[in-house]
């Protein structure tokens, strides 16, 4: 568009001519509306008329319509990518927030109101007065093992989930455990099997009895759905085959010396070497300069 950008009252830049957050009022009610129901009943799909975002499908298209619906003047956005608050991804999301609504942002997460991020949870302890809005690709857990949306709707109001753990089992059986890596399933408050996104194995304790409220929404799919503070969150596990992290035993980050995050693999052009660094950038440069805990 022609029309040049004026200054919000932040003195950062906003695109003139468009509604505050880009989204109407009209959409952004119903979204806080369902958002609002996902909250009363934790991990149940609420779905939602998801709206055409100027994101390619695939970068988020939920996540940014919840982040725009919910944020205000005095938030600030933190914007993962994998952890990392530096990829293509976050940068574009990053960019189309602040020039909609001129928002601060933030790389700490210690500073940060909303976080919205693609397939990781930070490293440093989160508050109750923080929001994190995932992205979410698939936000039904039974589409692997039944491809109807009519039968995993039945299934999720009979609380019939045997078909997953007959899953799991048969992983036990062919591969000796549970071979499941991202997306690992879990029951909500007992009741609901939900999606946790495809956040690694190492991330999902950190959902139960979480003292932030964690959002949920998938664009393609329309659906938004929640975990609220202090819900209980478990992993789904048999008494001889226990839920398992990632085990990074031996291993610690190039930059900073981490032993205790969640670790990128890389291989050493040069010499062929494997070498890790952690997932959480900023927690990264922070443990670097003494600042991390």
């Amino acid at each position: 568009m022609t029309d040049k950008p004026t200054l919000a009252k932040t003195d950062r830049i906003i695109e003139k001519g468009y509604n505050f957050a880009f989204l109407d009022e009209f959409t952004k009610r119903e979204i806080r509306r369902k958002i609002l129901k996902a909250v009363a009943i934790p991990g149940y799909q609420v779905p939602f008329g998801s709206r055409e975002m100027p994101l390619a499908k695939g970068w988020g298209t939920g996540g940014i319509q919840i982040t725009l619906s919910i944020i205000g003047d005095t938030d600030i956005l933190k914007v993962i990518d994998q952890g990392s608050d530096d990829s293509v991804n976050a940068v574009n999301i990053r960019n189309l927030v602040v020039r909609m609504t001129g928002a601060q942002t933030t790389e700490d997460t210690t500073k940060a109101t909303i976080i919205q991020t693609r397939h990781r949870i930070p490293e440093e302890a989160l508050r109750d007065e923080q929001i994190v809005v995932f992205q979410v690709p698939f936000p039904e857990p039974l589409r692997s093992i039944e491809p109807s949306e009519q039968v995993t709707r039945r299934m999720h109001a009979r609380k019939d989930y045997s078909k997953m753990w007959l899953h799991l089992y048969e992983d036990i059986v062919k591969h000796g455990r549970i071979t499941i890596g991202a997306r690992y399933p879990v029951m909500i408050n007992s009741r609901y099997l939900m999606d946790p996104s495809p956040i690694p194995r190492w991330d999902v304790p950190r959902l139960n009895q979480a003292p932030v409220l964690y959002l949920f929404c998938a664009g393609r799919e329309k659906r938004i759905y929640a975990i609220a503070p202090h819900t209980s969150v478990e992993p789904l596990e048999f008494e001889d085959y226990a839920f398992e992290v990632e085990d990074f035993s031996g291993k610690i980050c190039e930059r900073c010396g981490s032993s205790d995050t969640f670790l990128d693999e890389m291989i050493d052009e040069i010499t062929g070497s494997k070498k890790y660094f952690c997932s959480d950038t900023s927690f990264c440069d922070k443990r670097k300069k003494g600042g991390g805990t």
